[in-house]
């Protein structure tokens, strides 16, 4: 099979088209014959760190949708051929190929009308959206804060906050602001105004936020832990709160942490049951139009490497997918 290979870590030039060996998949696992390849920063970022898990040379890539070629032991929910989509787990060969094995338990079914090109955008950005949004246990009508909305993961996620029928406050460049409002936000901040914040605070005087949804850092959410109100949810989808952002027994906020790829080593069957079906509901959507799956770019198979390029220079007001 073809696929895109580095040798050694670095920036995306390292990467090289060759012929590898097709895969087999072992006990529990699926042989996926790749039709389209999402990408994600954390593709470029691990070519760049590398991992010592790795076998080299590696293939890359998280995110992938095709058809199943091949079935391991014990593989029985799911037939040959079945139009899927998934996330892998980093530290394995990756999408960047023809063929890639994955854990059955990670296949997402997919309508017969959705085109692989869709499909291969749900999993890291949407399907991280659905962790973030399941932390918090809100009923409709709660006002929630966005930052970077415009993004894959943020512009997913504010379309699963609106779908739960809560209020959403987005933050990101007045550039963006048309697309984010039509993707259900009920108002829009540019980051880029100096006071921004003290915006925020006034839009929600009336109605307080109960939830913040930082796609930043670590450190941009701690600071925006004061817009909370009493009992109310920081999530950091980028890093985590080593500790806590505000004083002991003033609002009791709640801490939470996102990460995808952990799924792999520490969840088990019951949670990526759940996780399966929320993909195939959000492939459903983008079929009914519920769902927008935010594509900026299909690029060629031979230009992947320009394509990961492109994503890790920004802005990626969307996702970015592969055709084979």
């Amino acid at each position: 099979m073809k696929a895109w290979v580095h040798h050694e870590t670095g920036a995306t030039g390292v990467l090289r088209l060759e012929e590898r060996p097709r895969p087999k998949p072992g006990k529990g696992e699926a042989l996926v014959r790749n039709r389209a390849i999402g990408l994600n920063p954390v593709d470029w970022k691990f070519i760049e760190w590398g991992h010592p898990a790795w076998e080299w040379p590696h293939i890359p890539g998280v995110d992938g949708a095709g058809e199943v070629e091949a079935l391991g032991e014990g593989v029985q929910h799911i037939a040959r051929g079945a139009r899927v989509a998934y996330h892998n787990d980093l530290l394995r060969p990756g999408s960047f190929a023809e063929y890639t094995v994955v854990p059955a338990r990670a296949l997402i079914p997919l309508p017969a009308a959705l085109p692989f090109g869709a499909a291969a955008a749900i999993p890291c950005p949407a399907l991280t959206a659905f962790q973030a949004v399941s932390k918090v246990p809100l009923g409709p009508g709660a006002h929630v804060l966005v930052t970077g909305a415009s993004g894959a993961v943020g512009g997913a996620l504010l379309q699963l906050a609106r779908s739960r029928g809560w209020i959403v406050h987005a933050v990101c460049s007045a550039a963006q602001a048309a697309r984010v409002l039509r993707l259900g936000a009920a108002t829009v901040t540019d980051y880029h105004l100096p006071a921004w914040r003290e915006e925020i605070r006034e839009k929600t005087r009336v109605q307080p936020l109960q939830a913040v949804f930082d796609m930043v850092s670590g450190a941009h959410a701690a600071s925006l832990a004061p817009l909370l109100t009493a009992n109310g949810h920081l999530v950091c989808v980028q890093d985590r709160q080593e500790t806590t952002p505000l004083p002991a027994f003033t609002t009791t906020i709640s801490l939470h942490e996102v990460g995808l790829n952990a799924m792999h080593g520490y969840a088990d069957n019951w949670q990526w049951g759940n996780l399966v079906a929320a993909g195939a509901a959000i492939a459903t959507d983008i079929v009914s139009g519920r769902f927008d799956p935010q594509i900026v770019e299909i690029a060629a198979f031979e230009g992947l490497p320009e394509a990961l390029s492109r994503l890790k220079s920004g802005p990626n007001p969307g996702n970015r997918v592969v055709q084979i």
